[in-house]
This record gives C-alpha cells, sequence and structure tokens, in this order.
C-alpha cells in the first residue's frame, strides 16, 4: 500500500457512493458501491481473509477515486453505469451480444402491424418477450396472423397512392386490409386487444377462432386450409402445456439462479411471461477463485469465514448481473425470483420500480413452484457450469496449459508464449518457398504469417535454403516495421531433422541473436535440440507435442499454398511466353492487369490491347493463340 492510498483512507466518509480503483496507467480496473465508503475501501487493504482475485485487484491498485450519493439507491445506479462505461477488468461484465426477440405492437399507429423486432426502442410500443431457448417467436407470430388477420406490412398506410391496392394476403384470408378501408380503426383496435390478450397469456379467445376458422374452412371442403388451422391448434396447445398451473395466467415472472464452483461460475435465466414459461439462457461470468484464501492474522482460513466470504460474493455477483440484465430491458416482470439472498435487496427493488414506474418484489422462495423454477434454474446453471469448464479446459489444455508443458519437456528457462515455425516446398528444386507461421499462447496468430521466395542459386539445397529463410527473417527485426519482424520469438521450431536445425542455428548466430530453437521431424514426430545427439521423444498425447504438431502443420500447409500459386503462375507464364512478342515484361503486365489466366484467355482484342505496353498486334497475337480452335472451325 503506497502513502497515497493511506492518506486516502484515513480521508474517506462514511457516507453512501461509489469507489473507482485505478492502476499504473491511470485505467479503472474495479468499480464498486458502498453503503459506508470509509469501511468497504478499507477492507480491500486491511481486510485479514481475501480472495486470490482480490489479492491480484489489490497488487494493481496505486490509488482510487470515490463519489458520494445520496442513499444506496443512487449509489447502485451509479455503479452499474461507471461499469458499462469502463467495462473494467475486475468487475462482472454481462455481455450484451445476445439480442433476444420480442414481439412488438407499436400502439400509437392507427392501424398497429404485429413485428419480431431484437431492437428495443423507447418509443410507446409494447413489447413482449424476451423469447428465449425453448420457444419459437416464428410460431407465436403465425399463430396471431393466422388467427387474427392483421397487417405485417411495411406500407404507411397515411401515404398510399390513389391506385393502390390490397396485397394477397387479404386475398387469402390473412389480413384485414385496413390499406382499403375494409375495416375501421375502431374494429381492428378491437382485434389487436384480442392480440395483446394473448400475448398477456389468455388463450380462450385465440383457441375459438382457430376452431371456427378449421371447421369453416372444412365445410367449403377447403381441406388444405383446414389442415393448416389444425396444426395451429397443436401449436397452441403445446405453447398452452407450458403453462405454469400454480400462476395466473396474466403473471410475469423473471427466474435468476447464480452457481459459482471457485474458479468459474455461471448465471441461469428463466422467463415467465403470461404464466407461460417461455425457455431461459445461460451466462458465463467469472467466478472470485477461491483458491488460495489465506488469513492474515493466523495463516489458516476459518471455515466459518470461508462460507460468509463466499456468500457476500456471490450475492454480489447476482446482484450486480441482474441490475445489468434490466437496463437492457424494456419491461419488468410482476417478481423477481432468486437463489441467493441479495446485500443489497431493497435498493435494487426501488432502483427497478422508479426505472420502470412498476412494482417488483424480488423474493429467495423457500418451497413450492417458485422454489422448483429457482431448482430448475440452478440444474440449468450446474449443467452449463460443466459444460463451459470442460470446453475451457479443453481449450486450455492446447493452448496455454500446452505452453507450460511444452516448457517442461524441453527444460526451458521462459515460458515459450510466442512460437515461430518454419518450412521448406518445393517440387525437384522448383518455384522453391519458405513459410513463417506464428502462434502466441498457444494460437494461430494468421496476421504475422509471412512467405519467402528463396533465391535461385540456393534452390536445389535444402539447408542452404532455411539458413536462407532464418537469416532473411532475422536481419529484418532491425530494419522493418512489420509487427511480424519486430519481437523475436521465445522458440524457433524448424521443420526437418539436425541438418536443417543446424543451418537455421547458424544463421541465428550470424545475426547476433540467441534463442530457443528445435527441430520437429515430421516422419516419427521427434525433437531435435542443438548441440544434443539425444533426441527428445513424447508420448502422441502430451499436450506439448501436440502443440509442436500444429505450429508444424500449419508452416506446412502455409508454405504448400504459396508453392501451389507460385507454381501455377509460372506454368501460365510459360504458356503466355510461347506467343510470338510476349516476354516477361509484357507477361507480368498483363498478370498485372488480369490477375488470373482464365481472363487473360478470355479476354477480348480491345480489352487485352488496353493493357500497358501490349500492342494491338499482340493482343490479336494472344487472342489467336487461345481462340485457335474457334478460328479454325470458322
Amino acid at each position: 500500500m503506497n502513502d497515497i492510498i493511506k492518506q486516502k483512507l484515513k480521508e474517506l466518509p462514511t457516507a453512501s457512493g461509489v469507489y473507482l480503483m485505478l492502476n499504473t496507467d491511470g485505467e479503472i480496473i474495479y468499480v464498486g458501491k458502498a453503503v459506508n465508503l470509509k469501511n468497504r475501501v478499507s477492507q480491500y487493504f486491511h481486510a485479514s481473509l481475501k480472495t486470490e482475485k482480490t489479492i491480484r485487484l489489490v497488487e494493481n491498485i496505486v490509488d482510487f477515486r470515490y463519489i458520494i450519493t445520496k442513499n444506496e439507491v443512487d449509489a447502485l445506479m451509479l455503479e452499474n453505469n461507471l461499469i458499462k462505461e469502463y467495462t473494467p477488468k475486475y468487475n462482472i461484465l454481462l455481455k450484451d451480444d445476445k439480442a433476444y426477440p420480442f414481439i412488438k405492437i407499436n400502439l400509437h399507429d392507427a392501424y398497429p402491424k404485429v413485428e419480431v423486432t431484437r431492437r428495443l426502442v423507447n418509443d410507446g410500443s409494447k413489447y413482449f418477450g424476451p423469447y428465449m431457448i425453448g420457444v419459437n417467436y416464428k410460431d407465436i407470430l403465425e399463430l396471431i396472423h393466422s388467427a387474427f388477420m392483421v397487417r405485417n406490412c411495411v406500407n404507411d398506410l397515411t401515404k398510399l397512392p390513389a391506385s393502390h391496392r390490397p396485397c394477397l394476403m387479404s386475398h387469402i384470408g390473412r389480413c384485414y386490409a385496413p390499406c382499403s378501408g375494409a375495416i375501421t380503426r375502431e374494429e381492428y383496435a378491437r382485434v389487436i386487444d384480442d392480440v395483446v390478450e394473448f400475448l398477456k397469456g389468455n388463450d380462450k379467445r385465440i383457441a375459438e377462432v382457430l376452431t371456427e376458422k378449421m371447421f369453416a374452412a372444412s365445410a367449403r371442403e377447403d381441406f388444405e386450409g383446414a389442415l393448416h388451422y389444425k396444426n395451429q391448434l397443436h401449436t397452441l396447445d403445446k405453447l398452452i402445456r407450458q403453462q405454469i398451473s400454480a400462476l395466473p395466467k396474466d403473471y410475469n415472472m423473471d427466474i435468476f439462479a447464480v452457481i459459482d464452483n471457485g474458479m468459474y461460475a455461471a448465471v441461469s435465466v428463466l422467463v415467465v411471461r403470461g404464466g407461460k414459461l417461455l425457455g431461459g439462457d445461460n451466462y458465463p461470468v467469472e467466478a472470485a477463485n477461491y483458491e488460495g484464501i489465506t488469513s492474515a492474522d493466523e495463516g489458516v482460513a476459518d471455515d466459518k469465514k470461508i462460507v460468509e466470504l463466499k456468500e457476500s460474493i456471490t450475492q454480489n455477483m447476482l446482484e450486480q448481473f441482474i441490475l445489468q440484465y434490466y437496463m437492457q430491458m424494456p419491461s419488468l416482470p410482476e417478481e423477481i425470483v432468486v437463489n441467493a439472498t441479495l446485500s443489497s435487496e431493497n435498493a435494487l427493488e426501488k432502483l427497478l420500480n422508479d426505472k420502470f414506474d412498476k412494482k417488483v418484489s424480488i423474493i429467495v422462495p423457500q418451497r413450492g413452484v417458485r422454489r422448483q423454477l429457482a431448482e430448475m434454474a440452478e440444474n440449468n446453471a450446474k449443467n452449463y457450469l460443466e459444460t463451459f469448464v470442460v470446453k475451457h479446459l479443453k481449450k486450455y489444455n492446447m493452448t496455454v496449459g500446452a505452453v507450460q508443458q511444452l516448457r517442461q519437456e524441453l527444460n526451458m528457462k521462459n515460458l515459450p508464449n510466442r512460437i515461430e515455425c518454419f518450412d521448406i516446398s518445393h517440387i525437384s528444386g522448383t518455384d522453391v518457398v519458405a513459410s513463417m507461421v506464428v502462434f502466441e499462447g498457444g494460437e494461430p496468430k494468421n496476421k504475422m504469417y509471412r512467405r519467402f521466395k528463396i533465391k535461385a542459386e540456393v534452390q536445389n539445397n535444402d539447408y542452404q535454403s532455411m539458413y536462407e529463410t532464418v537469416l532473411r527473417r532475422l536481419l529484418r527485426i532491425k530494419t522493418s516495421d512489420d509487427e511480424s519482424f519486430s519481437k523475436l520469438p521465445d522458440l524457433m521450431v524448424i521443420d526437418g531433422g539436425k541438418g536443417q536445425l543446424s543451418s537455421a542455428q547458424a544463421a541465428m548466430h550470424e545475426a547476433g541473436f540467441n534463442f530457443e530453437m528445435i527441430a520437429l521431424a515430421e516422419r516419427d514426430e521427434i525433437i531435435f535440440k542443438p548441440d544434443s545427439d539425444k533426441p527428445v521423444i513424447l508420448s502422441k498425447r502430451n499436450p506439448a507435442l501436440t502443440l509442436l504438431q500444429r505450429v508444424r502443420d500449419e508452416a506446412h500447409r502455409f508454405a504448400i499454398d504459396y508453392h501451389t500459386r507460385l507454381s501455377n503462375r509460372r506454368m501460365s507464364f510459360s504458356e503466355l511466353k510461347d506467343i510470338s512478342g510476349i516476354g516477361d515484361k509484357k507477361t507480368d503486365a498483363l498478370y498485372e492487369h488480369f490477375k488470373t489466366i482464365d481472363k487473360i484467355k478470355n479476354a477480348d482484342i480491345a480489352a487485352l490491347s488496353a493493357v500497358k505496353g501490349v500492342s494491338e498486334q499482340n493482343a490479336k497475337d494472344i487472342y489467336a493463340h487461345f481462340h485457335e480452335e474457334n478460328t479454325d472451325a470458322t
């Protein structure tokens, strides 16, 4: 703790407010709220019990700021706004890239349409949803249009020309055609009322309408239409079966459950609208990392204190998540069910009530249907967390974990975070090229890949080709602004055996550098190290070997791709050079203009002669060369 922080801690007020932690670069790395600023901020530096995450946070704090608020509610709102503005590293951040579909009805329109939107606008429209995983909003929209015949066109009914005629939807009985004046505004409004009631959870009217339409279609022997309405009734029945019997039909509720395994955490959300379960979704959030909890006073953390600390962290995690979640929602349900008590429950309730001008209750259920729903959300979060951890660990083992394992297997002093791999590709010494691929943290950095065309005088010598490639790469670190060459590798991997490795090592010494270098022989996957006759042989299941194989295979692929392109171009060049009067310069000009041989072949005389340096006679000769068969036929 530096002197600036010590002095500021003494001056902290006891009022409620928000505090902002800053690092050495002046970046805000954490934002928090407090009922008592002095007590809360001091805990970070003086508390005897800390999580690993808190320890890492405090280690990076060099200064802090605070803002006094009138009360806890204002502190909660300000905290949320600042988190959204600064996206601090150590705060829980709800990524809002999941744009859920809502059904929107703008009641300010004379003849409102029913539409789906993922963009929420404060324009006075009614929004129904969100429709999450488990319910298909398209089915609900189809039900509405089949039963209630509301418009779904984009026409502005106040600006229609005199010649306007109703569209196909009105002719097939799917729209009342308000654009033609076939229905009054009052009559249409009553239809919209039925739609709103259905979206609120009242299914009686829509069932009656669909049944009447099914029998009417059958009576006029429109059996295809009758089947359509029958299928819609089946869809409605499936939706009705999602009704939660213990809840009123017009009841709205959101259920949140947080599960934390100490390293990772997940929040599951279930949505109940109109008494029906409209699905749910899961969100990963960073857990506190309870490993390494220590007590500064006793050396060993007290079990009871650890439990209290975990509960406090979980409460804060869920509280921040819920607030961020509703800041991007258009409406509020009557009830919010949570699986953990929130430390600022009353403040959160008041903040949400004020924002939406609506009464909401936050409860932790102990029994009944609400408890069952909370348990359902908990099970979803557990299942998601297990799946998330498996995926995360798999990626970790392939990347960061493999890098750490590689360091251990090769007895390296430093972590091989940046790995560069070089490969030579050619066929019988022609079109010899080299590739350079870059991996950082075990993952490919495609933008840093580079290619090299080997000079003619060494093309028949793989060792000299490798020497030239590595030397050219290393010398460019002093002369190039290219980010690919701006840093030295922690480990250089050579595709090949001892000979290629020796050549690369000689190039490294020639350039005046010294870093870790190995060769990977593809045939037996044997690792060679400089100045060692004993190869390193790893198990085929070893993550370190798997990483090396990925790097080597990527370099091989990149080199072959370049070689193939050059080879194809050389063959095309050769074909052009067979034409009288076409040499290297004109061939290059033609390729610069047309890019491919096929485009040159398909070009007419005018297009060919438009190329700089190509005369009209050249153009005629090129055209005749590629159209010889057609010319003979005519």
